[in-house]
């Protein structure tokens, strides 16, 4: 199997680390495999990428979609370094406001996958970085929610003081405030 799966803290968040091929031209890597994927029980089909070009301090999040237009997402750096972040907010879940991190860079090839019921955000560590998402959902603009990068009651150790925000980003609520429909399943 080309890749290794490794679940995380929040069992449900899932590292994954493929196999890369690295000769004297450069190197070969497979992002995704259906079968492999769904041997490890990610059996999610992906229909829309995303490509997001980002600065130094740059912080993108915490960003979700409500049901019934809620999104997995494979995360991927392919240029630079980010720290990728995924929050569980399904009411009832026993790791609900609990986060994981993990540094994904183009160097380590490392990929998350962030299922539906969670928000995401990453914050850029390199002078610039290329982050490709798949998305399990189209994007919808009516569905998009979000949580405040530096909600107190989640304490993400975020390893930039001042990040830079869009104005939205600046603005979204705490989860306690937050008005998410994610319920957990057991």
């Amino acid at each position: 199997m080309p890749f290794e799966f490794k679940r995380l803290g929040i069992p449900e968040v899932i590292l994954i680390t493929p196999r890369v091929f690295n000769d004297e031209r450069g190197f070969f890597k497979e992002l995704y495999k259906v079968s492999d994927f769904s041997s490890f029980g990610i059996r999610k089909i992906f229909i829309q990428d995303n490509l997001s070009f980002s600065k130094y301090g740059v912080l993108r999040g915490l960003h979700y979609q409500s049901e019934p237009k809620a999104q997995g997402k494979l995360v991927s750096c392919l240029k630079g370094i980010v720290f990728d972040v995924a929050v569980d907010i399904r009411r009832g879940s026993p790791t609900y406001g609990k986060w994981v991190g993990i540094e994904l860079s183009a160097k380590n090839h490392q990929m998350l996958y962030i299922p539906p019921g969670f928000a995401h955000g990453f914050v850029v560590l390199s002078n610039e970085a290329l982050v490709l998402y798949k998305c399990t959902q189209e994007y919808a603009p009516e569905a998009g929610a979000g949580i405040i990068w530096n909600d107190p009651a989640i304490s993400i150790r975020w390893p930039i003081q001042n990040p830079l925000l869009s104005p939205r980003d600046k603005k979204w609520p705490t989860l306690n405030e937050a008005n998410n429909n994610f319920v957990y399943q057991g």
